[in-house]
């Protein structure tokens, strides 16, 4: 089983969802905004994928299931199953490892490149991609690298765009996984649609998407068929 954590209704695991369901994994989603809890049993587990969301690691007051998803991914990470951190999601994986999340240089909004390192381009995770990635992007957080971290991107507004722990986890700053309509439903949420000035990049934004779509999914689906190899590898590896 695949396992999504999402932490706010409308940012989902959209096209991760659809991929492993093609695949025939079952997927289950983890609704942290409504209370649904952790599962204890890890057993039928393959991976876990957590999603990004608008608030802060630190805002455990005010949001109280990232205390628990911060123990779930210690959990994770002490059994080895491979794990991936979205945006959110990777300052969630950083902060259990004992990293410091702080503001990004520059805020990124929309498409901005990647640039994989030569520890990433050696990585399983981004087999066959360009050294350069034309990827989504919606943070102004960033985490520092955790001390056993291997750090496989950056970017120039977010050095820290994406690294490893351990042998299966990893953390992504940019997304992977948005479809058209979640860029719509952000693009509403998350402007001032009463400001003027902002409208030419929300405008932007969706006229990049759909622009940059088909480059997008073919860089998603490289990252996400490696994902799977990963897991499957794991698998194998756990069995034995």
């Amino acid at each position: 089983m695949i396992l999504f954590i999402k932490h706010i209704e409308i940012e989902g695991p959209d096209m991760l969802e659809s991929f492993f369901r093609q695949r025939n994994f079952e997927t289950r989603i983890i609704e942290l905004q409504n209370n649904d809890p952790l599962p204890k049993d890890f057993n039928n587990i393959e991976a876990v994928i957590s999603l990004g969301g608008p608030m802060n690691v630190y805002e455990e007051g005010k949001y109280p299931f990232l205390k628990g998803e911060n123990r779930f991914v210690k959990e994770i990470l002490s059994k080895e199953i491979p794990f991936v951190g979205i945006c959110l999601g990777s300052q969630i994986l950083a902060k259990a490892c004992g990293a410091k999340i702080k503001k990004s240089p520059e805020r990124e909004i929309g498409f901005y490149p990647v640039e994989i390192k030569q520890e990433g381009l050696a990585d399983k995770l981004f087999e066959g991609v360009d050294e350069v990635l034309d990827v989504f992007h919606w943070h102004e957080d960033m985490s520092e690298l955790p001390s056993e971290a291997i750090w496989l991107a950056s970017s120039k507004g977010c050095p820290h765009q994406a690294f490893k722990i351990g042998p299966c986890a990893y953390g992504l700053q940019f997304h992977i996984e948005v479809t058209w309509p979640t860029i719509e439903k952000w693009t509403e949420a998350y402007f001032d649609n009463t400001d003027e000035n902002q409208a030419p990049q929300k405008q932007k934004i969706l006229e990049d998407y759909l622009r940059k779509n088909e480059e997008f999914r073919k860089i998603t689906g490289t990252i996400n068929s490696n994902f799977l190899n990963i897991i499957n590898r794991s698998k194998h590896t756990i069995g034995a």
